[in-house]
Protein backbone atom coordinates (compact mmCIF):
# COMPACT_ATOMS: atom_id res chain seq x y z
CA UNK A 1 0.00 0.00 0.00
CA UNK A 2 1.32 3.44 -0.81
CA UNK A 3 1.38 5.73 2.24
CA UNK A 4 2.36 8.40 -0.22
CA UNK A 5 -1.38 9.23 -1.11
CA UNK A 6 -3.06 12.70 -0.22
CA UNK A 7 -6.76 13.92 -1.15
CA UNK A 8 -8.17 16.99 -1.29
CA UNK A 9 -11.73 17.89 -1.95
CA UNK A 10 -12.75 21.73 -2.83
CA UNK A 11 -16.21 22.76 -3.90
CA UNK A 12 -16.48 26.28 -6.03
CA UNK A 13 -19.20 28.32 -6.77
CA UNK A 14 -19.09 27.63 -10.84
CA UNK A 15 -20.27 25.55 -12.95
CA UNK A 16 -18.19 22.24 -14.02
CA UNK A 17 -17.32 23.57 -17.41
CA UNK A 18 -15.60 26.72 -16.09
CA UNK A 19 -13.91 24.99 -13.38
CA UNK A 20 -12.44 22.52 -15.93
CA UNK A 21 -11.81 25.06 -18.05
CA UNK A 22 -9.78 27.23 -15.88
CA UNK A 23 -7.36 24.00 -14.99
CA UNK A 24 -6.44 23.45 -18.96
CA UNK A 25 -6.48 27.02 -19.82
CA UNK A 26 -2.95 28.88 -19.59
CA UNK A 27 -5.07 32.48 -19.47
CA UNK A 28 -6.63 31.10 -16.12
CA UNK A 29 -3.17 29.12 -14.77
CA UNK A 30 -1.26 31.70 -14.33
CA UNK A 31 -4.09 33.22 -11.43
CA UNK A 32 -3.96 30.65 -9.14
CA UNK A 33 -1.35 27.72 -10.12
CA UNK A 34 1.02 27.34 -7.32
CA UNK A 35 0.96 28.61 -3.42
CA UNK A 36 0.61 32.57 -1.83
CA UNK A 37 4.03 33.61 -2.66
CA UNK A 38 4.63 32.77 -5.95
CA UNK A 39 3.78 33.61 -9.40
CA UNK A 40 3.45 31.21 -12.42
CA UNK A 41 3.98 33.89 -15.04
CA UNK A 42 1.67 33.24 -18.42
CA UNK A 43 4.83 32.63 -20.67
CA UNK A 44 5.93 29.81 -18.69
CA UNK A 45 2.80 27.69 -18.87
CA UNK A 46 2.74 24.83 -21.62
CA UNK A 47 -1.09 22.99 -21.81
CA UNK A 48 -1.47 20.55 -24.30
CA UNK A 49 -4.26 18.97 -22.91
CA UNK A 50 -5.18 15.11 -24.40
CA UNK A 51 -3.78 11.94 -23.27
CA UNK A 52 0.09 12.21 -23.81
CA UNK A 53 0.04 15.83 -24.06
CA UNK A 54 2.60 18.19 -22.15
CA UNK A 55 1.48 20.03 -18.54
CA UNK A 56 4.60 22.27 -18.07
CA UNK A 57 5.03 25.78 -15.52
CA UNK A 58 7.58 27.18 -13.73
CA UNK A 59 6.30 29.03 -11.02
CA UNK A 60 8.70 32.10 -9.39
CA UNK A 61 8.88 33.41 -5.87
CA UNK A 62 8.01 36.57 -5.48
CA UNK A 63 10.28 37.13 -2.71
CA UNK A 64 13.96 35.99 -3.94
CA UNK A 65 12.88 34.71 -7.78
CA UNK A 66 13.84 31.09 -7.27
CA UNK A 67 11.93 29.30 -10.07
CA UNK A 68 10.59 26.47 -9.51
CA UNK A 69 9.72 24.29 -12.79
CA UNK A 70 7.21 21.43 -13.61
CA UNK A 71 7.15 19.15 -16.15
CA UNK A 72 4.36 16.52 -17.20
CA UNK A 73 1.97 14.63 -19.11
CA UNK A 74 -1.80 14.39 -19.03
CA UNK A 75 -2.59 10.72 -18.37
CA UNK A 76 -6.32 11.26 -19.11
CA UNK A 77 -7.99 14.59 -20.35
CA UNK A 78 -12.02 13.58 -20.21
CA UNK A 79 -13.73 17.41 -20.69
CA UNK A 80 -15.42 18.11 -17.78
CA UNK A 81 -15.51 15.17 -15.73
CA UNK A 82 -11.46 14.55 -15.32
CA UNK A 83 -7.50 15.69 -15.88
CA UNK A 84 -4.99 13.28 -14.52
CA UNK A 85 -1.32 13.37 -15.42
CA UNK A 86 2.09 12.32 -13.68
CA UNK A 87 4.91 14.71 -12.83
CA UNK A 88 8.08 13.56 -14.97
CA UNK A 89 10.57 14.07 -12.12
CA UNK A 90 9.16 12.68 -9.39
CA UNK A 91 6.62 10.41 -11.10
CA UNK A 92 3.79 12.11 -8.68
CA UNK A 93 0.24 11.35 -10.37
CA UNK A 94 -2.76 13.82 -9.44
CA UNK A 95 -5.92 12.89 -10.57
CA UNK A 96 -9.05 15.54 -10.52
CA UNK A 97 -12.44 14.58 -10.73
CA UNK A 98 -14.84 17.32 -11.44
CA UNK A 99 -18.35 16.84 -10.04
CA UNK A 100 -21.19 19.10 -10.29
CA UNK A 101 -23.49 19.37 -7.03
CA UNK A 102 -26.29 21.57 -7.78
CA UNK A 103 -26.71 25.56 -8.48
CA UNK A 104 -23.78 26.09 -10.43
CA UNK A 105 -21.70 24.48 -8.08
CA UNK A 106 -18.72 21.82 -8.77
CA UNK A 107 -16.90 19.89 -6.36
CA UNK A 108 -13.50 19.15 -7.05
CA UNK A 109 -11.60 15.73 -5.78
CA UNK A 110 -7.59 16.03 -6.19
CA UNK A 111 -6.05 12.46 -5.39
CA UNK A 112 -2.28 12.78 -5.23
CA UNK A 113 -0.45 9.26 -5.47
CA UNK A 114 3.43 8.74 -4.92
CA UNK A 115 3.57 11.52 -3.45
CA UNK A 116 7.26 12.96 -2.98
CA UNK A 117 8.28 13.14 0.91
CA UNK A 118 8.63 16.88 1.46
CA UNK A 119 5.25 16.95 -0.20
CA UNK A 120 3.49 14.96 2.79
CA UNK A 121 5.31 17.29 5.04
CA UNK A 122 1.86 19.60 6.83
CA UNK A 123 3.29 23.19 5.76
CA UNK A 124 3.97 21.99 2.20
CA UNK A 125 -0.04 20.78 1.96
CA UNK A 126 -1.31 24.21 3.92
CA UNK A 127 0.65 25.76 0.86
CA UNK A 128 -1.19 23.67 -1.73
CA UNK A 129 -4.21 24.34 -0.20
CA UNK A 130 -3.36 28.40 -0.34
CA UNK A 131 -3.65 27.47 -4.18
CA UNK A 132 -6.96 26.02 -3.84
CA UNK A 133 -7.61 29.63 -2.30
CA UNK A 134 -6.40 31.58 -4.72
CA UNK A 135 -8.19 29.41 -7.39
CA UNK A 136 -11.62 30.27 -5.70
CA UNK A 137 -10.67 33.82 -5.76
CA UNK A 138 -9.92 34.17 -9.44
CA UNK A 139 -13.24 32.00 -10.12
CA UNK A 140 -15.08 34.57 -8.40
CA UNK A 141 -13.50 37.44 -9.93
CA UNK A 142 -14.42 36.07 -13.61
CA UNK A 143 -16.99 38.24 -15.07
CA UNK A 144 -20.14 36.73 -16.24
CA UNK A 145 -18.91 36.62 -19.71
CA UNK A 146 -15.85 34.62 -19.25
CA UNK A 147 -18.50 31.89 -18.09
Amino acid sequence: MNEHVLHFTRTFDAPRQLVFSCMIQPKHLTHFWGPIGVTTPLDTITVDPYAGGAFRTVMVNDTDGSTYPTSARYLEVSAPERLSWIEDQSGMTVTITFTEVGDDRTQVDIEQTNVPAPMMDPAAQAGFLTSLDRFNTHLAQLNVADR
